[in-house]
């Protein structure tokens, strides 16, 4: 693009620009001749995946913003008429961050001009409650405005279809292709009325149905301490734990309440290094039997137990190890259906679902695969996704997995035990299954390909001295799963290991999930197969880095 080309694009996106402030800054930037900047917002556009959008905000097409929100509104609006839903109703609800009540009301608006009803959530909540409202309104689509647990200045658009559940191809290039027909913004029609803006009414029927997770009469008196970090989940945990009769969590007040900056966290999310910070000095002035945090939108749930042998006293459980325990807890309680997680995630879960004769699927990453499981009852994936009412909420819910994580723990206390306990007891029975993460985050994304390049190119013949057994490109689709951009390997020698390769789907992050299988004969073993995982894993992270050129 020449730089006539260049500044030709952002006058024009200037002229259509709804918003002052975004207005404000391209203007400032095209007066200061800011070239490099202006080539970086304009030389391509925010791409429409099966996470949404997901981007920094601020002023031009690679950038997340009202036009850019318009726009996605208006294809999403397009494809579901072509699909016969005119007349349909889509639900729209939004995190606290930075422009996300814009984004929903413009949401609104289009979706209104367009022909279909829409109904507003009343006020910044929990995305599991939009999810909710999906299939207890009868909506043929939802979306959810929300970047998780990304950095303060990002947000995101997800979209959800009729049965609950987000979106996965076809519908996303679908949709993407109907955003690209877009010519103007001046040709969708945005009213200034005409949507619902929902009462109290689809939160209440929300937190009627997380009791339903749990079981009556069970025991209910694990103390907690709980942060939102800085996100909308407190008003909704803190109802849901009082409704179901459990003590009300210490809140962690400097992050408790809505805050769009995040003050207190660099990354808004629990499994950052220095997220939990506050949330563990809380713990040490109150010795509860649990920490418990939301990301902050709360779909997803962080657990941390006491653990005199660590430094502080406290240790975040690994998304696997909650992962495992919810299905155990939820075998106990009788659980029928199908266990279904992603392939980055711990073997173990298999191991569980098959010693207790219930079904067990694979899916690629992410809950928009695994919410799909025909017959689902329970789905988890490692990065604190855990979905443990799929009648209620087709999506990771870091609610209703908080209640079950409670209700587990008041089990174990009546007995004078832990959930470190059982996790001892789950490696005794199916072996210590040790899980790990190499995430490398970039600021040039090249960097991510020439690791995926080399990887395809020379493919490690072992690590940590394993032997690489078996590796695959997901790339070209397995028997079970579609094709996806990863690698997996299988490692044999005197353990068993596996290794998966991919790019994030929503951040610059190359991401390697490391799993080691260690046997366990009896308790005694437990350290020192430990102490055996956790080599290990050091030893394939020094090697996959090596071999993958980071």
């Amino acid at each position: 693009m020449t730089q006539d080309d260049l500044l030709a694009r952002a006058q024009a996106w200037l002229a259509e620009d709804p918003d002052q402030e975004t207005r404000d800054e391209l203007a400032a930037l095209i007066d200061a001749g800011a070239t490099d900047e202006l080539a970086a917002r304009f030389g391509g556009t925010l791409q429409f995946g099966t996470a949404g959008l997901r981007g920094e905000i601020g002023a031009g097409p690679m950038r997340m913003n009202r036009s850019v929100v318009i726009r996605a509104a208006a294809g999403l609006a397009a494809y579901l008429k072509a699909k016969g839903q005119e007349g349909g109703l889509v639900v729209v609800g939004y995190d606290a961050r930075y422009k996300s009540a814009d984004f929903a009301r413009d949401t609104a608006a289009v979706m209104t001009g367009a022909g279909l009803r829409a109904a507003l959530l009343p006020r910044p909540l929990p995305t599991p409650v939009l999810a909710y409202a999906i299939r207890h309104l009868g909506a043929v689509a939802g979306v959810e405005v929300t970047a998780s647990h990304n950095p303060p200045r990002d947000n995101g658009y997800k979209v959800y279809l009729g049965d609950g559940s987000q979106i996965v191809p076809p519908a996303d290039a679908e949709i993407a292709a109907e955003i690209d027909a877009v010519r103007s913004l001046n040709d969708v029609p945005r009213p200034e009325a005409g949507w619902e803006t929902l009462g109290n009414e689809v939160l209440e029927a929300y937190l009627a149905r997380t009791d339903a997770v749990l079981t009556p009469g069970s025991p209910r008196t694990a103390r907690t301490v709980y942060t939102a970090m800085h996100g909308v989940g407190k008003d909704v945990l803190t109802a849901a734990f009082g409704r179901a009769g459990f003590p009300p969590p210490a809140l962690v007040a400097a992050q408790a309440e809505p805050d769009p900056a995040f003050p207190t966290v660099a990354f808004p999310n629990p499994e950052e290094p220095g997220a939990m910070d506050l949330a563990f000095e809380a713990a040490r002035a109150v010795d509860p039997d649990l920490v418990i945090a939301n990301d902050p939108d709360a779909d997803r749930c962080a657990v941390a137990v006491p653990d005199a042998s660590v430094e502080g006293g406290w240790r975040m459980l690994r998304g696997d190890e909650v992962g495992a325990l919810l299905a155990a807890h939820l075998v106990h309680k009788g659980a029928t259906g199908v266990f279904a997680e992603s392939i980055v995630s711990s073997s173990l879960l298999g191991r569980i679902a098959e010693a207790a004769g219930v079904g067990y699927e694979e899916t690629l990453t992410g809950f928009k695969w695994i919410a799909r499981v025909d017959g689902l009852r329970y789905g988890y994936e490692e990065a604190l996704g855990y979905c443990v009412d799929p009648e209620g909420v087709r999506d990771k819910d870091g609610i209703t997995a908080a209640l079950l994580v409670a209700e587990l723990a008041s089990v174990l206390k009546e007995q004078d035990r832990t959930l470190l306990d059982l996790l001892d007891d789950l490696a005794v029975a199916h072996g210590l299954h040790a899980t790990d993460q190499l995430s490398v985050r970039v600021e040039d994304l090249s960097i991510i390909a020439n690791a995926m390049t080399a990887l395809r190119e020379r493919p490690p013949v072992s690590l940590a001295g394993l032997t690489v057994v078996s590796a695959e490109d997901l790339t070209k689709g397995t028997e079970s799963l579609p094709p996806t951009d990863g690698l997996r390997y299988h490692l044999e020698g005197d353990y068993k290991a596996r290794v998966i390769v991919r790019p994030s789907g929503t951040e610059p992050k190359l991401k390697c999930y490391l799993e080691v299988v260690v046997p366990v004969a009896d308790a005694r073993d437990l350290v020192p197969a430990r102490a055996k995982g956790a080599e290990l894993l050091a030893a394939i992270k020094r090697d996959l880095s090596a071999a993958a050129g980071l």
